[in-house]
C-alpha cells in the first residue's frame, strides 16, 4: 500500500512542561461522568464547560470517551460531542479517546472525522481502540448482525488509515473507495490501548500510542519501549510518540484531595461487581462497609494514581512520565462535585505553568 507523506504539525510550545532534559505535554481525557443525583444532560454540559476551561488554561488536548449502556458515563458518541466541543473552544486539540473501531465501518468513521477536520482544521485527533466499551448484549445490538469483530481490527486500522489519507484500502472489494470530504491534512490517528498487543499494533502502523494506565496500572513499565522497538514510520508520523493516561485529583490540601477521591474508590468496587451506577458522593463512599478484600483492592488502586496537592501531583506525574519515558501525560479527573473537578485542572495548570489563552 503506497502512502503519501503528510506530516502533522502540533500546536505551539506554550503547551509544554519541562522536567529535566525532557519536555512533556499535558492533556485531558473526560468521560462525562454522571453524578449521583444528576443526569446525562448535566454530565454532558459539564464536559462542555470543562473543555472551555481547559482550552483557556492552556492544556494540549481534550479527548472524550465512548461507553455504551452506562449509567455512570454519558459519552456514547464522541464524534457528536466533538462537533459541539470544537465550536466551544479555540485552540486546544479535540479528539476521541476513543472510537471503538470494531463496532463500525472504517469508511463511516473516516467520513465523520473528515467532516470534523473540515470544521476545525488542524485540531482533530482520532483515537481508536479495540475494546467493546460495553456488555456483550449491547455489543451485538451496536453491530446489528455484523460478523466483523475484534479479529478484523488490524485490517480495519489499515483501511481507516488509508481512507483518512486518500489512499487505497487493503480490504478486497474496497480498493476503489474514497472517503470525503477531502482535507488539507487528515485528523491525527492514534492507537489507544491497555495491553502489549496494542503497543505492537501502534508501532507497526506508525501511529502515536496512548496507554490507558488508569485501566491497567499493572502493566510492565517498558510498554512504551515495546512500542518504540516495533515502530515503523507511517504516512503521518516519522517517529514514535507516547502518551500515558492516568487518574488524578488535585486540591488545595492532601486531605481534601483524598476525600474527593473516595467517590472513585466506591465506584471502582461497584464497577468490579458489574454494577457501577452513577458516581457517589465522598460521604456515600465513607459510609459504605467495605470487605477486607475490597479495601486491599482500593489500596492497590490508590498507589497507581496521582492525588494530592499541586506539588504532590506534579511530582507524581513527573515521576510517572520519566518511569515510562512518556512524551505526554493525559489526566482523567472525576469528582462528584463538578466545581472541584474544574478546580483540580486549574491547580495543576498553575503548578505546571501552562500558558493560558489571552482574554
Amino acid at each position: 500500500m503506497a502512502f503519501t507523506k503528510r506530516l502533522l504539525i502540533e500546536p505551539s510550545e506554550s503547551f509544554l512542561f519541562t522536567t529535566g532534559s525532557s519536555t512533556i505535554k499535558i492533556s485531558v481525557l473526560d468521560q462525562s461522568p454522571i453524578r449521583s443525583g444528576s443526569n446525562a444532560s448535566e454530565a454532558l454540559n459539564e464536559t462542555i464547560e470543562l473543555a472551555r476551561l481547559t482550552d483557556k488554561l492552556g492544556f494540549h488536548r481534550f479527548w472524550v470517551s465512548e461507553h455504551h449502556a452506562s449509567g455512570a458515563l454519558a459519552g456514547c458518541s464522541p464524534e457528536v460531542l466533538l462537533g459541539r466541543l470544537g465550536n466551544e473552544t479555540e485552540s486546544i486539540r479535540i479528539g476521541s479517546g476513543g472510537i471503538m473501531l470494531p463496532h463500525y465501518s472504517p469508511y463511516k468513521v473516516a467520513e465523520n472525522f473528515k467532516v470534523l477536520e473540515t470544521l476545525y482544521p488542524g485540531r482533530l485527533d482520532l483515537g481508536i481502540g479495540r475494546a467493546p466499551g460495553t456488555d456483550p448484549f449491547t455489543t451485538a445490538a451496536i453491530r446489528y448482525g455484523s460478523t466483523t469483530g475484534p479479529q478484523h481490527f488490524p485490517n480495519m486500522v489499515c483501511d481507516l488509515q488509508s481512507l483518512l489519507n486518500d489512499d487505497n484500502p487493503i480490504t478486497e472489494g474496497m480498493e476503489q473507495a474514497r472517503a470525503y470530504p477531502k482535507t488539507q491534512n487528515p485528523p491525527s490517528l492514534w492507537m489507544l490501548g491497555s495491553s502489549e498487543d496494542s503497543a505492537f499494533l501502534a508501532g507497526r502502523n506508525g501511529l502515536p500510542y496512548n496507554f490507558a494506565y488508569f485501566i491497567n496500572p499493572n502493566i510492565r513499565q517498558d510498554i512504551f519501549q515495546i512500542y518504540q522497538d516495533q515502530f515503523q514510520p507511517g504516512p503521518n508520523h516519522n517517529a514514535p510518540y507516547t502518551c500515558l493516561t492516568l487518574f488524578s485529583i488535585t486540591a488545595n490540601s492532601e486531605e481534601e484531595a483524598q476525600h474527593l477521591a473516595k467517590s472513585r474508590d466506591l465506584w471502582y468496587i461497584k464497577l468490579l461487581r458489574g454494577d457501577p451506577g452513577p458516581f457517589p458522593t465522598p460521604e456515600e463512599a465513607e459510609s459504605y462497609e467495605y470487605s477486607n478484600g475490597e479495601l486491599e483492592l482500593i489500596r492497590q488502586n490508590r498507589e497507581k494514581r496521582a492525588v494530592g496537592t499541586p506539588k504532590q501531583v506534579s511530582k507524581k506525574l513527573k515521576m510517572m512520565a520519566e518511569d515510562f519515558n512518556a512524551d505526554e501525560i493525559m489526566l482523567v479527573s472525576i469528582t462528584h462535585d463538578p466545581i472541584a473537578r474544574k478546580r483540580s485542572y486549574e491547580l495543576i495548570a498553575n503548578e505546571w505553568e501552562l500558558t493560558p489563552i489571552a482574554a
